[in-house]
């Protein structure tokens, strides 16, 4: 045991200096862990903000004119104004997100009862904007009618009173979770890539037959690739949540961050073997390359990190328990969002470093195999 460890210690002090020595995995590592993660966070916004609004006002009345200067910041851009044949140019040439359009006698009608209504055209190819915004102008419409109409204060109280809490993130900001879930995504895409280009990189430079031909076991190989990288993914990723998520973004962090650095190190065990895994399945760089890029977009959209996992079909969620991935974001958004503890994620760790022995195993049956066909 004693000298299995010494082997894969020092065999992992050799992928440290390889490392910082291979110039574009460390710049990709510096990307990743700042700008991929400030940029995304700030830009992919999900909530409504500075949305572009026209209105087509056929009416140019009081009423017509106080719906128009509902339309505030940050919410909408200042509201353009459009001609009635305007309407479908603008909104083909992807000029506004919303354009209003407001009828002909729309305040007569609505002073005398009679039935009106006001035409809502969306872009909804602005998914991420367009169903909150028709809300938000449904709702600022009715409110500038109610109050026009003088029933701004009811005669009685409604018998019930909806209250909303948000937990976990009271102002709904999506740069909290883009923010978290970028440092989740891009430990699981650098975790792949580096352990999986570190046996790559030894096949290239033919140093992988003199390894074997030392008195190393295939498992001390591997086990120095696994904790060398998973080092170096552990140190940055926990700079990058203070420096960019804390710091720069200003995204408050609930739970313990010692304690997700710690589940973080069990996951880069299981995901830095599944790397390697890849690695004996492909020849050459480029073929890892493509096979890795396949199984983190796989890995990424369906863990749960982009969209919820109740909202996917039931038999699809079942199988994306064998991803270490869909326990990581579970275990990532119980720690950081909801400051839980060990007690409730236990079961999440223990199926990643379960499925993180089966893909050490794999990658140890396929590895001689791998090398010798390579000599061939």
């Amino acid at each position: 045991m004693l000298r299995l460890l010494a082997n894969t210690y020092r065999l992992g002090v050799k992928e440290l200096y390889s490392l910082r020595h291979d110039t574009v995995l460390l710049v990709l590592i510096v990307y990743s862990f700042t700008y991929a993660v400030y940029g995304p966070a700030k830009g992919a916004r999900m909530e409504l903000v500075d949305a572009s609004v026209a209105v087509v006002d056929e009416d140019r009345s009081t009423l017509s004119q106080r719906i128009e200067d509902g339309l505030l910041r940050p919410y909408f851009l200042p509201p353009h104004q459009l001609a009635p044949a305007e309407i479908d140019g603008a909104m083909d040439a992807d000029r506004y997100t919303f354009v209003v359009d407001i009828p002909p006698r729309f305040q007569t009608d609505v002073l005398a009862g009679r039935p009106t209504s006001i035409q809502v055209n969306v872009d909804a190819t602005a998914m991420s904007q367009a169903g909150r915004g028709a809300g938000y102008l449904q709702s600022v419409i009715a409110q500038e009618l109610q109050t026009f109409v003088g029933r701004s204060a009811p005669e009685s109280p409604p018998p019930a009173r909806l209250v909303v809490q948000a937990k976990f993130n009271p102002n709904l900001m999506s740069t909290w979770f883009n923010a978290v879930m970028q440092i989740v995504n891009n430990i699981t895409m650098l975790a792949i890539i580096l352990s999986g280009a570190a046996l790559m990189r030894e096949r290239e430079h033919g140093t992988i037959e003199h390894l074997l031909v030392m008195p190393l076991r295939p498992v001390e190989i591997m086990l120095g690739k696994v904790w060398a990288n998973a080092l170096v993914i552990v140190v940055v990723s926990a700079i990058s949540l203070r420096l960019i998520v804390q710091d720069a973004l200003g995204v408050p962090i609930a739970g313990s961050i010692p304690l997700f650095m710690f589940c973080t190190l069990i996951y880069m065990f299981s995901v830095t073997a599944l790397g390697i895994f890849l690695a004996t399945l492909t020849r050459s760089m480029p073929q890892f390359g493509l096979l890795a890029f396949l199984v983190f977009i796989v890995m990424n959209q369906l863990s749960g990190a982009t969209t919820p996992q109740d909202s996917m079909p039931v038999l699809l969620q079942q199988v994306m328990q064998i991803s270490p991935t869909t326990h990581f974001v579970a275990v990532s958004q119980t720690i950081l969002y909801r400051g839980g503890g060990l007690e409730s994620m236990w079961p999440h760790l223990a199926a990643v470093a379960g499925i993180g022995l089966v893909f050490l195993a794999g990658a140890l049956l396929r590895f001689r195999r791998a090398v010798t066909a390579l000599q061939a």
